[in-house]
């Protein structure tokens, strides 16, 4: 099974300007644990997640005066919609991360995560009830 396969077409888009909780009010919005970056005066493509919101917040910052702009992973490892789903968990194991920014012809098409690749991997099972102790 490739990328183009598994990941998810609704990529969320946000500015470099954008407050951490406005970033984090719109991917909760869309239950996406990742949020592209584009910032063309700082060289393209970046990427904000879910960890550095959390990682800020823990740091006693304030979501409400921090930009995303210094939040962001700029250094991003990308997936080609070709590769298979072998490459891109190796190169998330790799890097340590679990979100792919997927380009075809330089432009992001998609985001695959650690989660999309289980759900194609994973067989489909009922889910079970967890009662409290």
């Amino acid at each position: 099974m490739l990328v183009r396969d598994a990941m998810s077409t609704a990529v969320l888009t946000i500015g470099p300007a954008h407050t951490l909780r406005q970033a984090a009010a719109s991917m909760s919005a869309r239950r996406v644990g990742a949020a592209v970056v584009h910032d063309p005066d700082a060289g393209g493509i970046g990427i904000l997640t879910e960890r550095d919101v959390l990682n800020s917040v823990g740091l006693g910052q304030n979501p409400d005066e921090e930009p995303v702009h210094a939040h962001t992973t700029a250094d991003v490892v990308f997936a080609d919609p070709s590769w298979t789903l072998e490459e891109a968990a190796r190169a998330m194991a790799h890097g340590g991360f679990r979100h792919l920014i997927v380009l075809d012809d330089d432009e992001p098409v998609g985001v695959v995560s650690v989660r999309d690749i289980i759900r194609c991997w994973a067989p489909d099972r009922p889910r079970v009830q967890h009662t409290p102790a």
